[in-house]
Order: C-alpha cells, then sequence, then structure tokens
C-alpha cells in the first residue's frame, strides 16, 4: 500500500526540519506532498533549501489561505492509496503510519482516523492537550459532530485523518481553515462512509510554542457541520 502524506506548512520554522526527516524515515512506501502556506519565518526556505529533492513535490502558496486550502492545493497531485494529512509540528508522531496501514489491511476499511481519547496499552499513548479546556472543547466538538452526523468518534477533530484515496479525491472541499476537519467528517457522513479509530500518540502543545487554532474554531467547526449537513451536502 502507497500512503500519499500531505502536509500543510505555515511559520513552522522549530519543527518543520525534524518533522519532514520523521516522514521521510517513515517505514511505509510513500508521497510527500509539502504545502507551505506562505511562511514568513523562514520555514518555506528550510523546505525548499533542505528538501526539494527529497520529497515528491513541494506546493508554495502565493499568500496565506489556510490549512484546508492547503490540503485542497495538494488534493490534485495524489497518487498513493490511502491519503494521510500531517501537521508540520510535533505534536503527531509518523512512526505512527505503520499501525495505520496495518489496521487498513487488516480490517479492509476505507478511512481510519487517529484518536487523542483512546488510550491502548499496545500503543504506549502518549496524551498531552496542554490544557483541560482543550480536552473538554474536543468532547464537546466530538459530541456535537457525532450527533448531527450519526457518527461515534471518540475525536472527531483529530488531525490523523487517513482516507482511501479515490475517496478523498472525489469529495469536494471548500473550507480554507481549520474547518476542513468537519468538513470532511459530515461529507463521509453523507457518503455513508464509516469511520474507525485507533489510539495514537499525542504532544500538545501552548500557544507560546505555536498553537494556531483558536476557541473561534470551534464555532466555525459547528458551522461546517451544519452547513454539509443539510445545506451543501455535495
Amino acid at each position: 500500500m502507497k500512503l500519499t502524506i500531505i502536509i500543510p506548512v505555515y511559520n513552522e520554522i522549530k519543527s518543520v526540519n525534524i518533522l519532514l526527516n520523521k516522514v521521510l524515515n517513515s517505514k511505509v512506501k510513500k508521497q510527500i506532498i509539502v504545502v507551505d502556506d506562505y511562511s514568513t519565518d523562514g520555514s518555506r526556505e528550510e523546505i525548499i533549501n533542505n528538501f526539494k529533492n527529497k520529497v515528491d513535490r513541494i506546493i508554495l502558496h502565493k499568500k496565506n489561505l489556510g490549512k484546508g486550502a492547503a490540503i485542497i492545493s495538494a488534493k490534485n497531485y495524489i497518487d498513493g492509496d490511502f491519503v494521510i494529512i500531517q501537521d508540520g509540528d510535533l505534536e503527531y508522531d509518523p512512526n505512527q503510519y505503520v499501525h495505520f496501514i496495518k489496521e487498513i489491511e487488516n480490517k479492509k476499511i476505507d478511512a481510519l482516523y487517529g484518536s487523542r481519547v483512546l488510550k491502548k496499552d499496545k500503543y504506549k499513548n502518549i496524551q498531552n492537550f496542554s490544557h483541560k479546556i482543550r480536552i473538554w472543547g474536543n468532547l464537546l466538538l466530538t459530541f456535537i459532530s457525532n450527533i448531527i452526523n450519526n457518527q461515534n468518534l471518540t475525536d472527531a477533530h483529530t488531525c490523523y485523518k487517513m482516507v482511501r484515496s479515490d475517496i478523498f479525491k472525489k469529495i469536494d472541499f471548500k473550507e480554507k481553515g481549520f474547518a476542513f476537519c468537519p468538513e470532511l467528517n459530515t461529507k463521509l457522513s453523507n457518503l455513508n462512509i464509516k469511520i474507525h479509530e485507533i489510539p495514537i500518540n499525542y504532544e500538545g502543545r501552548t500557544y507560546q510554542e505555536g498553537k494556531k487554532i483558536k476557541a473561534i474554531d470551534g464555532i466555525s467547526a459547528i458551522k461546517a457541520i451544519i452547513k454539509y449537513k443539510f445545506f451543501e451536502k455535495s
């Protein structure tokens, strides 16, 4: 199985080098697409200078458009069997790709999320949301998403979303920002695609360390779920 890894990057100079090397060293057959969303802190130069000949494709936005826009830009270049999203920070560990692929192959499933909430000893889970408010906020948003989308997820807004490529490519994504996640959840629900979950390690960071998602993004998430469930299903 070949895995396409889409990596949106925006001002991640402290982590992008380490992260990309981890992805490159991950023990899976892969295609790596890096999308720099108009970084101004040196991340763009780091990607071009050190990874131009190491990753499969680098896409450079001419202005900051958002995480969803970065994923949309990469969508037409996907050539793997499955696609997964990897943030440009170090909150999620690329060494876990092998667990995803084993689960996909063993259970023949179409969509698999990495849950920061599930805990199983065999994965040696580390959960660090950096603040209790984030834990409760995530639980609330997941509850709302589950009710509207008739799903049974424990972590609807995880970054690690792995979806069969032919399904992913036929979805007409609209959201340019962080609302990409609830849009994907809802549109998979509309397609009657069951989402499975496995536990993952997660090391959350603070705003001082570069965390970008904010409380207002939670409101945008709820709006996106309602929009794509009841008004714009395609």
